[in-house]
């Protein structure tokens, strides 16, 4: 099955008894913008989990804007709003679904087996005239038991030592102009990591925020041989996970995440930062 569900399934299964939906809402810059839209109205039943508060770790010298959270803390977040490893998780936001990408790999790093994102994000759900409400749930404290899978998963060393050769393919997931390092208006450095190609991830959705069909994906990531191993960043591993799970969905098996990504790239002194296509 898809990892991407449209509204109509959404609708279908809102009610059901393990199905959890996690409004995932958040703006750069305006951290508190999410959770006040989420407060004032949201898909029925659903939580809030925040990109800095819940779905990140605490900035420090290394790591990246947003390092990953401690597995052992994001289970018991999971469990306090009644999460358990057999919950079928629905995900979305109102941003192309890139902070519901950031927690479904999260949950597939967890180990958990059914988790899902919708397509489009709330404004469409809205304008479809589906249920919105203000009421925020009660949930039952669970028990969240987690396996990891470090396979998912590269490290900045990894990814230094793998820079500029063909063996193993690094994709940047950010703006061409930010990739070009033409301009930089979040991170200390502009440019990209030497070898990697450029493969904005918005590129995966339309103005609508409605992902491209699944058997458009192979189109889309062609140049890419099938049998290599890829890794995937941005500017702080957030929205590489949209192209981690484009990556997928069109049949790729090697796909790691550097959650760091640039902006960890550039805290470590001698790092190669290169410009320009490549």
């Amino acid at each position: 099955m898809s990892i991407i569900v449209s509204k109509s399934w959404v609708l279908a299964r809102m009610y059901e008894p393990d199905v959890t939906i996690v409004d995932c809402r958040f703006e750069l810059g305006h951290p508190e913008t999410g959770r006040k839209a989420y407060e004032e109205e949201h898909i029925p039943g659903a939580v809030y989990l925040d990109l800095e508060q819940d779905l990140s770790s605490p900035v420090s010298e290394h790591g990246g804007r947003h390092p990953l959270p401690d597995p052992e803390q994001l289970s018991r977040t999971l469990a306090k709003i009644g999460i358990t490893p057999e919950t079928r998780i629905i995900a979305y936001d109102d941003q192309g679904g890139m902070y519901a990408s950031r927690l479904w790999w999260l949950l597939s790093y967890l180990g958990h087996k059914q988790a899902y994102i919708m397509n489009e994000g709330f404004t469409a759900w809205k304008h479809a005239n589906y249920p919105v409400t203000a009421d925020q749930p009660i949930r039952v404290p669970a028990s969240y038991t987690y396996s990891l899978h470090p396979e998912m998963l590269a490290s900045m060393d990894e990814v230094r030592n793998v820079a500029g050769h063909n063996e193993v393919i690094v994709i940047d997931s950010r703006d061409p102009r930010r990739y070009q390092g033409l301009e930089e208006t979040i991170d200390t450095a502009a440019g990209h990591i030497p070898g990697a190609k450029n493969k904005f991830w918005k590129l995966l959705v339309d103005q609508n925020g409605k992902w491209i069909p699944s058997d458009r994906l192979a189109e889309h990531y062609k140049e890419f041989p099938a049998d290599k191993e890829i890794i995937v960043y941005c500017g702080s591993g957030v929205s590489a996970c949209p192209n981690f799970i484009g990556l997928k969905e069109a049949g790729y098996e090697k796909v790691k995440l550097y959650a760091g990504s640039w902006s960890d790239w550039i805290s470590y002194e001698g790092n190669p930062v290169a410009t320009g296509e490549e």
